[in-house]
């Protein structure tokens, strides 16, 4: 028996048709009746768009992803959230900033953000602002660290957005940073520079120095000098002003410092002059004159370094300070015969990164403080054992801050470098800015 076939070109039969009504299987033509060519019967317009309306309907009764239907335009009704999430780096990135890290929303609020890192699902704390609009980081990500962040917000009608990302910071292999001082909300002398020292040599300089502006609310001119390819140092053409408030603009994230090298710094830090005082050293005298603001404010006697060990001349910055430290001559290049290990030195203010203290004496006989030198190079204040008591060396400690200046003249040794410590005061300053790559 034949089956019988409908389509939307045939309507179906309301009652059963007659053998002469059948139509022919394919190929076959009915006994009695000329071929005819069959022709395509095509719907109206209007009932193509009805169906298709119909079809549309169908697809898209219930809520949408990232939307709930709030019912009020008819059942089946769908709408997405307004709120739209966007997120600082792209899914999948590798080389994302450690800085710019955070979330945005439009349209909406968000209500939370999670940040973990991708491997431990250790929880990176953050804040939403005030406003809703933003959320950022609470600390700065870490280099080549695989991160995940999941963002959720509302809009104005409580419907939800979702956005989720997972991103890789760049590699320390791939970038640069510069550990730089004094740190911000400090408060040191007028000889403090400003000096970053890079992790990578850096070959595009001028790039680099132009994406670090110092400012002082003095108004000096503030300029930049290199030190072969990993360090650079800001100061004015004199000490800086006292009381003035520096500020520094630390701008290289993103920014090129040589093949393959890129910056990941962005930062505002700031830090405040005290007051003045410049320590001047007479070697011949064996005494120090210590001015504060341009006044004479006490003489201490000192006992500088021996005929065979004299001290650097020169404008030396104080760029540590050590209630108690280990000094170890063979450490700094001194042999078995001419070395010394003490282990308890008291009231120890850093001159160079070569080894030149000044700091408290209480091993030496107090004949020699103001009389002879007696040590390798460093400049000797008498103290006690221990830092106690009331002492040349405790009192002058207590009254210095780092970045106050000591000035060491008469001495038979040379001018300390410029980049031996925080010491580019000893170069003129033609030669200082001679040295920018700006």
């Amino acid at each position: 028996m034949e089956q019988l076939m409908t389509s939307p070109h045939t309507p179906a039969p309301e009652r059963p048709l007659l053998p002469h009504e059948l139509p022919p299987s394919a190929g076959q033509q009915v006994p009695g009746r000329p071929r005819r060519r069959r022709t395509r019967r095509v719907l109206p317009l209007a009932a193509l768009l009805a169906a298709g309306a119909l079809t549309l309907s169908a697809c898209g009764d219930g809520p949408s992803a990232g939307g709930t239907d709030d019912g009020k335009n008819g059942a089946g009704a769908a709408h997405s959230s307004d709120a739209k999430i966007k997120m600082s780096s792209r899914d999948g990135a590798t080389n994302a900033s450690i800085n710019d890290t955070g979330v945005k929303v439009t349209g909406g609020k968000l209500t939370d953000v999670k940040l973990t890192e991708a491997d431990s699902g250790k929880d990176v704390a953050g804040a939403i602002s005030p406003d809703g609009s933003s959320w950022k980081p609470g600390v700065q990500l870490e280099r080549g660290t695989k991160y995940k962040i999941v963002a959720n917000a509302k809009d104005a009608k409580g419907r939800s957005a979702t956005e989720n990302t997972t991103f890789t910071t760049v590699s320390s292999a791939d970038s640069f940073i510069g550990s730089y001082t004094p740190d911000d909300g400090k408060t040191v002398g007028v000889g403090m520079p400003v000096s970053f020292n890079f992790d990578k040599a850096i070959s595009n300089k001028k790039d680099v120095q132009s994406h670090i502006k110092v400012s002082s609310s003095s108004g000096q001119e503030v300029v930049g000098h290199w030190f072969g390819a990993q360090r650079l140092d800001f100061r004015p053409e004199d000490y800086w002003k006292a009381g003035s408030k520096i500020t520094m603009k630390i701008d290289l994230d993103g920014v090129k410092g040589g093949q393959g090298i890129t910056g990941v710094q962005s930062k505002t830090v700031s830090f405040t002059i005290g007051r003045s005082q410049v320590s001047t050293v007479d070697m011949n005298t064996q005494t120090m004159t210590v001015k504060r603001d341009g006044k004479t404010y006490k003489s201490i006697p000192i006992s500088g370094g021996s005929p065979e060990h004299p001290t650097y001349n020169g404008q030396m910055v104080i760029s540590e300070k050590l209630e108690k430290t280990r000094m170890d001559g063979s450490t700094v290049g001194f042999d078995k015969r001419n070395s010394y290990d003490i282990k308890d030195v008291p009231h120890a203010m850093r001159l160079s990164s070569s080894g030149t203290f000044i700091h408290g004496n209480y091993w030496g006989p107090s004949s020699v403080f103001g009389n002879s030198g007696t040590s390798h190079g460093c400049v000797g204040l008498r103290d006690n054992k221990g830092g106690g008591g009331d002492t040349p060396g405790k009192w002058f400690f207590n009254e210095s801050l780092v970045g106050d200046v000591v000035v060491v003249k008469n001495s038979d040794e040379r001018t300390v470098t410029p980049d031996n410590g925080l010491n580019g005061w000893n170069l003129p300053w033609a030669e200082w800015k001679a040295g920018s790559a700006s």
